[in-house]
């Protein structure tokens, strides 16, 4: 076993293989892939009418666009030379992939909230989407380009302290190291505290009784059924019911047995395809409907297609030959705590699904509202919580030991978020001409 000074040693030795200050270069090579086409070859295996509403949501501002490219910016970064120091990515670590949520406790928790992406992988490539998202967002909301830098300089500053700080605790802290949301209100202004607190609240009632009451009705006979609002929310056919018995024992066999138990109370009542989100929309989702003791005592699930990640082709594959698998493992690797119904399944046509609560408390922030104060504070809660899921899966000595006490790290990542915001725009307003163009199909407003 490997001491903490051999540790950090190693850490140190990766700044010769890849000075801190190298990170922030950012000059697109002339074999960089034409990042339409990396769209686009997404699209292939994605439900065909529901592309261009994918395309549609990314138009909507650059920002969209960062979150929907995960896969042009996972070639870039793989492009550049990288620490070899290896933590469970998020692989997919934008502002947006953060929030808060309920522990099986019930406590309120912000964390990292996304793992689609998920794979190993150098802990650098998480920093720099999520400083670029946030330089994005910043200059978006009107910020100049030295408030932008300053707001992306904070993510690097609070991932490098926290990290630092996690490296000298023992094995135990770290693991049962958390962010509660109760803990965030210090860091809001106290004329904000009153919409801090109404936020939270609103998570708080984001539950499968509140999205029971909003996604379902009673039919003429009493029966209850999801609402149809088609294309985003489409009731599954009969022939999809039964498909969903068949594989719900796949599913319940990847939970524990206390947790298989509690599943076994509720009963199927309705389910629906549903489109979620900006990069996952054309992905296969549906929610299901279950039913407990009476129709006041609902249980609504998520059930997610799984793909390869973005990541895959430029690092090694995952252990795990299921991509359901594979997400919730590292959902639960990196995470504080996770949703007690969270697993994985083999549905038709041997697509890979994972499974999880729908709207269990989540909540994320309004980016787009942002002043830029509120952004950089922000921008620092996300680095914290980075730093934090890092430190569980990877070599926190190591990582802080490269880091250093200085901020050459900081400003490095920063300088390579505000020329990547510059890439970001470039693409953007190339997907926006191929639409222009009738190249690209796009559904604006849906």
């Amino acid at each position: 076993m490997t001491t903490p000074a051999e540790r950090a040693e190693a850490g140190q030795a990766a700044r010769k293989r890849v000075p801190r200050s190298s990170h922030g270069r950012w000059i697109p090579s002339s074999q960089r892939p034409d990042p339409l086409g990396v769209l686009e070859r997404q699209s292939v295996d994605r439900v065909p009418e529901l592309v261009p509403i994918r395309y549609g949501r990314m138009l909507v501002s650059p920002f969209a666009f960062l979150r929907g490219a995960a896969a042009v910016m996972a070639a870039d970064l793989a492009a550049q030379r990288h620490t070899g120091l290896t933590v469970q990515l998020c692989g997919d670590a934008h502002l947006l992939n953060f929030g808060v949520y309920a522990s099986p406790e019930r406590a309120l928790l912000f964390d990292v909230n996304d793992f689609d992406e998920t794979l190993p992988g150098p802990f650098e490539w998480d920093v720099k989407r999520l400083a670029a998202s946030v330089a994005v967002a910043a200059l978006q909301n009107g910020s100049s380009k030295a408030k932008a830098h300053r707001a992306a300089l904070v993510v690097g500053e609070a991932y490098r302290t926290a990290m630092r700080r996690l490296a000298d605790l023992g094995e135990l802290a770290v693991w049962y190291e958390r962010i509660d949301a109760d803990d965030l209100a210090p860091l809001v202004r106290r004329d904000r505290r009153a919409t801090f607190e109404d936020n939270l609240a609103h998570a708080r009632r984001r539950t499968s009784l509140q999205a029971f009451g909003k996604l379902t009705a009673l039919d003429e006979s009493g029966t209850r059924h999801i609402v149809d609002d088609p294309p985003l929310l489409e009731r599954a056919t009969d022939l999809d019911r039964v498909t969903f018995g068949k594989v719900f024992s796949d599913y319940r066999s990847s939970l524990s047995e206390e947790r298989r138990l509690l599943l076994d109370r509720f009963h199927y009542v309705d389910a629906a395809r549903k489109v979620v989100g900006v990069g996952s929309v054309g992905t296969r989702c549906f929610i299901l409907l279950l039913e407990g003791r009476d129709d006041g005592d609902p249980l609504m699930l998520q059930i997610k297609e799984a793909g390869r990640s973005v990541l895959e082709g430029y690092l090694p594959p995952s252990v795990y030959g299921h991509q359901g698998q594979r997400v919730v493992r590292g959902q639960r690797l990196t995470q504080a705590a996770s949703d007690i119904f969270l697993g994985w399944m083999t549905g038709p046509e041997k697509r890979h699904f994972y499974w999880r609560q729908l709207r269990d408390m989540k909540g994320s922030a309004e980016v787009e509202t942002m002043s830029p104060a509120i952004l950089r504070a922000y921008a620092g809660l996300c680095g914290r919580a980075l730093a934090r899921s890092h430190a569980r899966s990877g070599d926190r000595i190591a990582i802080a030991a490269y880091l250093g006490s200085s901020d050459v790290f900081d400003r490095a990542v920063a300088d390579f978020a505000m020329r990547y915001t510059d890439q970001n725009a470039d693409d953007y307003a190339a997907l926006g001409a191929a639409v222009a163009a009738g190249v690209i199909a796009a559904a604006p407003g849906v």
